[in-house]
């Protein structure tokens, strides 16, 4: 017999949700098969087999929620067979993984190592906390949980784990911290906590006014995420934002004689296909923006891979366009939908959301004139999109009404300055209204 384990499915995932299971319990079960569709921080993935056999034991219900390790399922050479009643101590019998995840594993492993310098310094205690006694061992922790009881304040070696073999996870950090385990802050940071807004200490404390007749909603993996991840980029990443509105005369015009070529072949090009090959061209001008400001170190990616975000009704995903310098207008267009449908069936697979060194947020189709989109880190740069609309405008002395975009650029100014924001804006507007040089 071998036991399935919850497994990670992206880099950020800390917990599972089993979503569907595919097989039944007596199916029979082929190496590549899909077993069952787990809900991640990110989307609804398909889960596959590894080993052919029977699933003769599922140990997670439908809805139910476990951490990365935990027991979900059981496969055995026969249908008949009778799984023994088993915690998270089963890993060893299950086959072994392909080699990402036991790199993954081991990384896990090599953080929750006790004694290593990067333990130490990921794992500090906030201002003022008490340091565990030599005679204690560390705690066994996920980097989120340290990180997240750092900015909750919390004494991580009085929180008891319920991950696998005593891990502490997420999910026992939220519950510390709704519990009141917070540790006493010292002195300046208590000081500090005093001196934020009413507003904003108002807006951390849960409550619930009967005044207001609300009801509590089930919140999604995907959904929590999105908040934290935004919280996360307002309050870490200093943004600031630069504004064009470009003439789309030439763009419009270019887009039907483009879409005139490929009627024979079924293919379609749209306004966001093309501004998003050309923010590939401008990031090829200027590499300074595709960046990313990560721990102090200012990385230059030698690869464009636009995302392009994607609305569906857990809230928003930005799956990946890799190589977008390199891609073809209809390769663009192509991928997009395929992306953009995986996206909204929940079919994402991990390496189809990562790897983004710049996004594209268009609202334009909801008839926005302009917004500020928020950036997605790590990258350092995102564009906003608002609806193409026809304003009247001066034209060789005359008013003339034609047909203008509003482009937003949010920028992360740790990794980039506001003069280089601006000459990437410029040319990127310039390519749009010169749009032969998208495919030049």
């Amino acid at each position: 017999m071998s036991e399935i384990q919850m497994p990670r499915l992206s880099d950020t995932m800390e917990e599972g949700v089993i979503s569907t299971w595919v097989k039944n319990v007596g199916d029979k079960v082929a190496s590549g098969d899909v077993l069952v569709e787990i809900e991640t921080d990110k989307a609804v993935m398909e889960y596959e087999a590894y080993e052919d056999g029977f699933l003769v034991k599922q140990s997670v219900s439908e809805g139910e929620t476990v951490p990365i390790g935990a027991v979900i399922g059981v496969i055995a050479d026969s249908p008949d067979a009778v799984p023994e009643d088993s915690g998270d101590g089963g890993a060893e019998q299950r086959p072994e993984p392909p080699e990402e995840e036991q790199a993954e594993k081991a990384e896990e492993l090599k953080e929750a190592a006790e004694g290593s310098e990067a333990e130490a310094e990921e794992s500090a205690e906030p201002a003022g906390a008490p340091e565990p006694s030599e005679e204690a061992p560390r705690p066994r922790t996920s980097p989120l949980a340290r990180r997240l009881a750092r900015e909750y304040g919390l004494d991580i070696t009085k929180i008891k784990g319920s991950g696998p073999k005593g891990r502490i996870v997420r999910a026992d950090i939220e519950a510390a911290r709704e519990g009141g385990v917070a540790e006493e802050a010292a002195p300046a940071a208590a000081a500090e906590e005093e001196a934020k807004p009413a507003a904003s200490m108002a807006a951390t404390a849960p409550s619930f006014d009967d005044g207001r007749d609300s009801e509590e909603l089930k919140v999604s993996n995907v959904r929590k995420v999105i908040a934290r991840r935004l919280t996360e980029s307002k309050q870490t990443v200093p943004h600031f934002y630069l504004r064009r509105t470009i003439d789309a005369e030439a763009l419009k015009a270019f887009r039907a004689q483009v879409n005139e070529q490929l009627s024979s072949t079924g293919a379609k090009i749209s306004f966001n296909d093309l501004i998003v090959k050309a923010c590939a061209t401008a990031l090829k001008l200027h590499p300074e923006v595709n960046t990313s400001w990560v721990e102090d170190k200012l990385l230059q990616h030698r690869r464009v891979n636009v995302g392009v975000a994607v609305a569906v009704d857990a809230g928003l995903v930005v799956p990946v366009l890799h190589d977008t310098d390199k891609a073809t207008l209809s390769e663009i267009s192509t991928r997009t939908r395929e992306l953009a449908g995986k996206a909204r069936d929940g079919k994402l697979k991990p390496q189809e959301m990562s790897g983004g060194t710049f996004s594209v947020s268009n609202l334009g189709m909801f008839g926005v004139d302009s917004f500020a989109a928020v950036i997605n880190p790590p990258e350092a740069a995102i564009l906003a999109v608002g609806a193409m609309r026809q304003e009247p405008v001066a034209v060789d002395g005359e008013v003339a009404v034609r047909n203008r975009i509003s482009l937003e650029l949010s920028v992360d100014h740790r990794a980039v300055d506001g003069a280089v924001g601006a000459a990437f804006l410029k040319d990127l507007a310039e390519i749009l209204e010169e749009p032969m040089r998208i495919i030049l």
